[in-house]
């Protein structure tokens, strides 16, 4: 048996969550429900705009990790923070779920700081991410463990972490010692937009290594450069072994060996959905990882969704196991 069950690697963030009317977006210059990368200026800028906020550590694959931690999977975690409060928060927040976390902390003197997203939720439960980096960017080959990669079943890769200048390295070099012990690759396509800067990078990973894709319809589309829903989700079948694409109230598709399940989701009540996509996918994997079969793991996957949707923040707040039994799941 491996260490790890699941090894995630992405961006180190703590969110900062804001409730806000959509008048403020238009106010504030915030395009509405995707992810805008800014700078230090614009972060302090809209931190100083919105009102009371919550911070809880997060970043995309850092929230799948610790939804399986949640669950009693054996997981470790690898994401750039700097030596400093918020830094402090993130690496305190991943290890009390359970986590292993051991990635070197930037130094004080760097200038860049542990990266944050100012998350504005609306009144409809959207949200709207504006993420400053900081040193999460500069995550690299030397911060991956080659053993530690070794002893992970399954490596799960954050679609957004394609924006550093260092990362594909960082990916290559996970993805090499992974495959090298036997283990399998997942990714996260992320973000429509993340998907257009790096569609070539994108494209490569997942023909000549990804073994399990998760996605929404937004991103298939932006993937494979298509209206054509049910065509985009067929040629993605043919290049990976797994394919999860969630489509919102919609449930989610998932394909495999030539069968397409179509899972409906929980109806939910939605508070925040921050962090849909990030449980989804914590649960799939550890579905996955402890033999259940694929239809089970969506259902897992769009539970754990649902729970994460009916609250404010990204980290599950109720006991997912006892939702699983109580749904008939476990």
């Amino acid at each position: 048996m491996k260490k790890y069950q699941v090894v995630g690697i992405g961006n180190a963030i703590v969110d900062v969550l804001a409730r806000a009317e959509d008048a403020f977006l238009a106010q504030a210059g915030v395009e509405k429900g995707i992810m805008q990368l800014i700078d230090m200026d614009r972060a302090v800028d809209l931190y100083s705009r919105v009102g009371p906020a919550k911070e809880i550590s997060g970043g995309s694959a850092a929230n799948t990790i610790a939804g399986i931690a949640h669950l009693g999977g054996r997981t470790a975690y690898v994401g750039k923070v700097k030596n400093d409060q918020l830094g402090a928060i993130f690496a305190h927040d991943l290890r009390a779920q359970g986590a292993s976390y051991e990635t070197a902390m930037a130094p004080k003197t760097d200038e860049a700081e542990t990266g944050r997203c100012i998350v504005i939720v609306t009144p409809d439960g959207e949200r709207s991410m504006n993420t400053y980096l900081g040193v999460t960017e500069f995550l690299s080959a030397d911060d991956i463990d080659e053993d530690q990669m070794a002893e992970a079943e399954w490596i799960y890769l954050e679609g957004y972490r394609f924006d550093g200048p260092d990362s594909h390295a960082a990916f290559a070099k996970a993805v090499a010692a992974c495959k090298g012990a036997g283990g399998r690759v997942s990714l996260t396509l992320s973000d429509p937009f993340c998907i257009d800067r790096h569609r070539d990078a994108f494209r490569d990973m997942i023909r000549d290594h990804v073994d399990l894709l998760f996605c929404n319809r937004a991103e298939m589309g932006s993937m494979y450069q298509t209206d054509d829903f049910d065509g985009a989700l067929a040629r993605a079948a043919s290049e990976v072994a797994i394919v999860a694409c969630t489509d919102s109230e919609n449930g989610v598709h998932v394909l495999a060996e030539g069968q397409h399940w179509h899972v409906p989701a929980v109806p939910t009540d939605i508070v925040d959905a921050t962090g849909a996509g990030d449980l989804f996918a914590g649960a799939f994997l550890w579905g996955l990882t402890n033999g259940y079969d694929l239809e089970t793991c969506a259902k897992m996957g769009n539970s754990a969704a649902s729970e994460v949707i009916s609250h404010i923040g990204a980290r599950p707040e109720a006991d997912l196991k006892a939702l699983f039994k109580g749904q008939g799941l476990l």
